[in-house]
């Protein structure tokens, strides 16, 4: 699974990245969480506000810091 982080590096980018390595820990999967920093690589995912969440390419939320607990259950389906 690949997880992707869309942001510039905001705190709210950081914080999202945080509990996405969360997430993937308490559910002990292999995951490699990635950060797409080029906001030409972000506007390509037809991402508009960050931070964003991609999942195997997917983008699953935008504009909004999910919990560790709303990660959780998007990657465990």
């Amino acid at each position: 699974m690949k997880i992707e982080i869309l942001g510039v590096g905001c705190p709210k980018c950081k914080q999202l990245t945080a509990n996405a390595e969360a997430a993937v820990k308490e559910l002990n999967i292999q995951a490699e969480i990635g950060k797409v920093t080029d906001i030409d690589k972000i506007t390509e995912y037809g991402v508009m506000m960050t931070p964003a969440l991609a999942v195997d390419g997917t983008v699953v939320s935008a504009g909004k810091v999910l919990s560790k607990d709303e990660i959780k259950k998007i990657i465990s389906k």
